[in-house]
């Protein structure tokens, strides 16, 4: 079974959004938006699913009138691939390769793969300065620039909102944070300083950890779970720290799969 969970670059028009959910269709578990961030991510299975929330997507939103904290190049901004189960990371390889291809030929979009060969900070820094797109044109979209379309394991989005609006002690804590295992940014968002991570390996630092190394260094005023979760992930934390750290059994991918009559992976 392949997961796909597009970031798009859209999180304040409820009619845009509501397209992109019903372009998903059944294959929708999970949509998460910020007007903040002004960033949805949509956690769908299958292929056809991506590709339908991928041209609903690129048809209404126009990325030069985009304004959110959320750094982003495109309007099908992150595109990853996520084997699940005992399904092969070979087959998210080839679901990405497919993807680009066709977002290339179908969209006109510039794609940069990532995966085994460049992470996604990579493809950030790098694209158009140095790094060609690896399927469609040389330059941008005019309105929905590039797309990053990549294979990678399953992690967990998680944000941290600080007790004081403090950016320069968000940055702090964040690139104390990262590691093989963490991605973090400190952000401004709507007034409010975020800790924004990525647990690209969260069965050896998970929410819990994350949690209370910002708690070491400032006062959390809140935390939020981006999506859905592994139910191995959830099942490490403590169920009494569940409410604090914003997690509950309904937000993991196993318990979404089985409530649109999936088979767990």
């Amino acid at each position: 079974m392949i997961e796909c969970v597009l970031n798009v670059s859209e999180g304040r028009d409820p009619v845009v959004l509501d397209r992109l959910a019903d372009a998903a269709g059944a294959d929708l578990l999970d949509l998460h938006h910020d007007p903040n961030h002004h960033r949805a991510v949509l956690t769908v299975v299958g292929e056809g699913a991506a590709r339908a929330v991928a041209t609903a997507a690129v048809a209404a939103i126009d990325l030069r009138a985009h304004v959110g904290a959320h750094p982003r190049f495109g309007v099908v901004d992150v595109v990853p691939f996520v084997a699940l189960g005992v399904t092969p990371f070979e087959a998210s390889l080839a679901a990405r390769d497919r993807f680009a291809r066709w977002a290339a030929g179908t969209l006109g979009l510039p794609c940069f793969a990532y995966g085994p060969q460049r992470s996604l900070p990579d493809v950030r820094r790098a694209a158009f300065r140095g790094l060609a797109p690896d399927t469609g044109p040389d330059v941008p979209h005019p309105t929905a620039g590039a797309c990053a379309v990549g294979a990678r394991p399953v992690l967990v989005a998680y944000n941290l909102w600080l007790g004081l609006a403090d950016l320069d002690l968000a940055r702090s804590v964040a690139r104390s944070l990262r590691g093989p295992a963490v991605r973090a940014l400190g952000l401004d968002v709507g007034g409010h300083a975020q800790v924004s991570t990525n647990l690209i390996d969260p069965h050896s630092v998970g929410p819990a950890a994350i949690y209370d190394a910002v708690a070491a260094r400032a006062r959390v005023a809140r935390a939020e779970l981006v999506g859905l979760m592994p139910a191995s992930v959830l099942g490490a934390v403590k169920a009494s720290r569940w409410a604090q750290l914003d997690l509950d059994e309904e937000r993991t991918i196993e318990a979404r799969l089985e409530a649109r009559g999936h088979r767990r992976p």
